[in-house]
């Protein structure tokens, strides 16, 4: 998601248009050389979610989305219990692996700074 300083390379990348033109193919083989696609899953349900931003962030999705998650994980689940991918029809498509998490765990991580910020404010007495 983001780099090791919490920097993402990504708005730069998409406002070059000679650098889009280089990365968007690469980026696009890397995406299915994962092979999580062919598991069933989108790239925000590869995210770690064992820390609490996680968990509230998952807690913020609409109970529809939360089923549709949970559904693929247990498809996958099953499928690597067969020791077999999915069969090809029921692969995730490029179009339908959208971030759909990403907005809340933004938003919860935004929220935690400014949490941060707030409770290590320091407040001085006028003189």
């Amino acid at each position: 998601m983001f780099g090791p300083l919490g920097l993402s390379l990504a708005p730069y990348v998409k406002s070059s248009r000679t650098l889009s033109k280089w990365v968007t193919p690469l980026a696009k083989w890397y995406a299915n050389a994962m092979g999580y696609r062919k598991y069933g899953f989108k790239y925000d349900d590869l995210i770690t979610e064992e820390n609490d931003e996680m968990q509230r962030a998952i807690n913020r999705l609409t109970p529809r989305e939360r089923y549709d998650r949970a559904f693929r994980f247990k498809r996958a689940s099953q499928a690597s219990v067969l020791h077999a991918p999915l069969p090809k029809e029921e692969w995730t498509k490029e179009s339908e692996d959208v971030r759909y998490l990403e907005p809340h765990i933004q938003s919860v991580m935004q929220e935690v700074k400014e949490r941060r910020d707030w409770d290590t404010l320091v407040v001085e007495r006028r003189k």
